[in-house]
């Protein structure tokens, strides 16, 4: 546990510069004497720290001293950035652990990147609607090439061409400044402003992009959580959105309404299981919710919905069929 906490300390000064030994206590939550006795070790150890007194002072480094952490590149390091950054290590009380980690991932990552990690970090957000503990992030196939794109015109700040298709439209090419990327509900999404007004893309439907060299029009901090609450509801209630009746086992109700966008109306039926008219996203999203739940549910509305359901069943019957053996 000690030479962890040497290592983080090292790496804390390498990368704030001089800090006061209450500073560095309460980032590595001991007491102010046990960093003083830490700071003894170092230099015994033969790292060059040193003290230097006043109002103003604190420890610091020798300039030019470094440690090494090997075998990640950039995309690596900012992969591990991103995953660790949010709710996972806490869910696993590996909050602690995960501090050291980063500071760790950080010092890793080329001069020229370092600066801008934090910064990198905050563009990127992981399922804000979902139980890293019961759910897989499994994001919708978009073209590597193009995702890459688009991430780094995000990250470097610079507006972005997007040949995009809407729904019931033909695609189109137009300019955007990228604010960033979310993932949810095995979605990606671009959060961007076009012209000014806020505008989120379906990753699935950009079908190329391209990085442009002139600098985006946005703020340099970025609260992606609270952005993606202003803007999903309103994305997601967009014209491909789909109602459904459906009849589902009280015991399974849980998780068909986890699934769904809103429950309209609830209400109990005959035989005792419960009528629900919930909205999803999409007609997709609404067949995979109800095909989850097997014979534990019954879509009664729409028509459509129904039928899809029985042919998917009918497919898999007929596969599985004994006689074909």
């Amino acid at each position: 546990m000690r030479a962890d906490r040497l290592v983080t300390l090292v790496l804390l000064l390498r990368q704030r510069g001089r800090l006061s030994a209450a500073t560095l206590a309460r980032e590595l939550e001991v007491s102010t004497r046990t960093v003083l006795r830490d700071i003894e070790a170092l230099s015994a150890a033969g790292v060059p720290v040193y003290a230097e007194r006043g109002r103003h002072g604190g420890f610091a480094l020798l300039p030019g001293f470094q440690t090494e952490l090997t075998g990640l590149n950039h995309d690596e390091a900012l992969a591990l950035l991103v995953a660790g950054s949010r709710r996972g290590a806490q869910a696993f009380g590996l909050g602690s652990a995960l501090a050291s980690a980063m500071l760790k991932v950080v010092d890793a990552l080329p001069g020229s990147y370092r600066d801008t990690a934090a910064g990198a970090i905050e563009r990127l957000l992981i399922d804000p609607e979902t139980d890293l503990l019961s759910r897989r992030l499994v994001v919708e196939e978009v073209s590597d090439s193009t995702v890459a794109e688009v991430r780094r015109a995000v990250l470097a700040g610079h507006k972005l061409r997007i040949h995009y298709a809407a729904v019931g439209q033909t695609p189109r090419w137009r300019t955007v400044d990228p604010i960033g990327l979310v993932t949810v509900r095995e979605q990606g999404y671009l959060l961007a402003t076009r012209s000014g007004a806020d505008r989120t893309y379906r990753l699935s439907r950009v079908l190329a992009a391209e990085e442009l060299a002139e600098p985006a029009q946005r703020p340099d901090r970025v609260d992606l959580d609270r952005a993606w609450q202003e803007r999903s509801t309103q994305f997601r209630t967009g014209g491909d959105q789909v109602t459904v009746l459906a009849r589902v086992n009280p015991a399974r109700r849980e998780d068909l309404v986890r699934t769904a966008l809103a429950v309209l109306a609830e209400a109990a039926d005959a035989d005792g299981w419960l009528r629900l008219e919930v909205t999803f996203q999409d007609s997709r999203h609404a067949e995979w919710a109800l095909w989850q739940l097997a014979t534990n549910a019954e879509a009664l509305a729409p028509q459509w919905l129904r039928t899809a359901l029985r042919d998917r069943a009918v497919a898999i019957a007929t596969r599985y069929d004994a006689t074909r053996l």
